[in-house]
Parts: structure tokens; sequence; C-alpha cells
């Protein structure tokens, strides 16, 4: 296997360890020049689907927010927005700049808003060499 291969594999495998499903339509808040276009590739590229614009109204499988400090606005308001444009069941994911980094979010704000948004943190990852992954779920409604 040649080394742009196995970088292919592994960054097919960063979107599913992320919760990414192929057949999934992501929709993206907060897109600038500083995100991950190799993650972003990696999404499109497992879901078969390229990202949606955060301007589109509809409602979604799952979403994408890039998230910096300097952002206008408050994050649990954000996640308040997103999260009316997620089916029911999908994922969040906040992408935050990794400490040290211009824009970091300390994980702590990404748990907070998370909660009082009424938002779960399943999981954290590292993705690429500058931002820090959330990974988050509405909790299931009553069975």
């Amino acid at each position: 296997m040649s080394a742009t291969a196995g970088q292919a594999q592994s960054e097919r495998g960063l979107a599913d360890r992320l919760g990414f499903k192929p057949g999934q339509v992501v929709q993206e808040f907060g897109y600038d020049d500083d995100v991950d276009e190799r993650l972003r590739e990696s999404i499109a590229e497992l879901t078969g689907e390229e990202l949606v614009d955060e301007d589109d109204d509809g409602i979604f499988d799952a979403a994408l927010l890039w998230w910096r400090s300097d952002e206008e606005g408050d994050l649990t308001d954000a996640l308040v927005d997103v999260l009316g444009a997620v089916e029911g069941g999908g994922a969040i994911l906040v992408l935050t700049p990794k400490a040290g980094r211009e824009g970091h979010v300390p994980p702590t704000d990404v748990s907070d808003a998370a909660s009082t948004a009424g938002l779960s943190q399943t999981s954290a990852v590292s993705v690429g060499s500058d931002w820090a992954g959330f990974r988050l779920v509405a909790p299931k409604a009553g069975r």
C-alpha cells in the first residue's frame, strides 16, 4: 500500500472514529480559512456527501462546528442553533483550536456550554495538529 493510500485510510478512519457514517449529510458551521481541510475531505469521502453550508436551513444527520475563542456570540447559543439543524439522534462535532493555538477554547468551556444546551459529550479526540474535537449528542427521549 502506498503512503498516500495509507494516509487516506487513516483520514477515513478518523472520520469513522468521530462517528460519521456512510450516507449521512453533515452541515458545517464556522468554516474559515484555518479549518482542517483533510478532516473535511475525509468526512465527505466517508459519508459520500459534500458538507452542507451553514446557510442551508434543512435538517441534517450530523453537524460540524468550528469554534474559536474570538467567535461572536456564545458557544451555548451556537450549540442550540446547531442542534435545531440536526435530526434526532444526530451528533454535533465541536472543533476548537488546541491549547497553545490562537483561538483556543478550554475543554471545560465546551463541556459547560454543551451541558447548558442540553447535550452530552460522548468523546474527545485530537483532530490533526491544530484542532481538538468534542462529540456531543442530545440525550435520547424517554421510552
